[in-house]
């Protein structure tokens, strides 16, 4: 199994949302992925570690319908059996909603000291773009007038700057529909392109946004 951009923007969007109610229509759809991609995120996201179960797999609730039916009446059993199936569909509205939450701490350790060399930047000539990394809007009054901007290349920017190659094509589309979201990939942009005091301000930012209960002492160690 190999991971992929697309999982690790699926994760963070995960983190973005919260306790919100989600379904795979919804995820692929405010990321611009089809269905099917979103699928073949989640389960290489589990298979990770990046991506925790929010329930318990078919197999164990099958399992569980089997054991009740050795003390229950056949019409009894068929109902369970019924209901297992639907909770088990992966496109069905119940079964698809909130089926795995974001490994915190995994995720956390991965983005801000492993993302980078898996999904290394690429620098492209100067274009209208996004705006990404330190001149991303949620940074603004953070740093200096003056320092070069980095844009993710769109042909709706409204920013004049240093093209770079996002995580997945998707990204300009998925951050324009989630202001948290944005930041997250803005930040982790800070990492793969930004100078020292940029990439020391996005370990702390994006550790908080990502596995908020962390011990201080481990924030603090982002910059040993």
């Amino acid at each position: 199994m190999q991971l992929k951009p697309q999982d690790f923007l699926v994760a963070l969007k995960l983190v973005a949302w919260g306790e919100q109610r989600w379904t795979y229509a919804r995820l692929a759809q405010e990321l611009g992925i089809s269905v099917s991609e979103a699928h073949a995120c989640i389960k290489r996201g589990l298979q990770a570690g990046l991506l925790l179960p929010n329930r318990l797999s078919p197999p164990d609730a099958a399992t569980a319908g089997g054991a009740l039916s050795a003390q229950e009446p056949m019409g009894i059993y068929r109902v369970t059996r019924k209901r297992v199936r639907r909770a088990a569909e992966p496109e069905s509205e119940v079964g698809a909603d909130n089926v795995v939450r974001p490994h915190a701490h995994n995720l956390a350790e991965f983005a801000l000291h492993g993302a980078k060399y898996a999904f290394p930047a690429e620098k492209l000539p100067l274009a209208v773009g996004v705006p990404t990394s330190h001149s991303a809007p949620a940074f603004a009054g953070v740093f200096a007038p003056g320092s070069t901007d980095f844009v993710w290349p769109h042909p709706n920017g409204s920013v004049r700057g240093v093209g770079v190659e996002p995580l997945h094509p998707s990204v300009p589309f998925a951050a324009m529909q989630d202001a948290k979201l944005y930041e997250m990939l803005a930040l982790f942009d800070a990492l793969r392109v930004g100078k020292a005091r940029e990439r020391g301000m996005a370990l702390d930012r994006l550790q908080a946004l990502i596995d908020p209960d962390a011990p201080q002492s481990a924030k603090g160690a982002q910059h040993g």
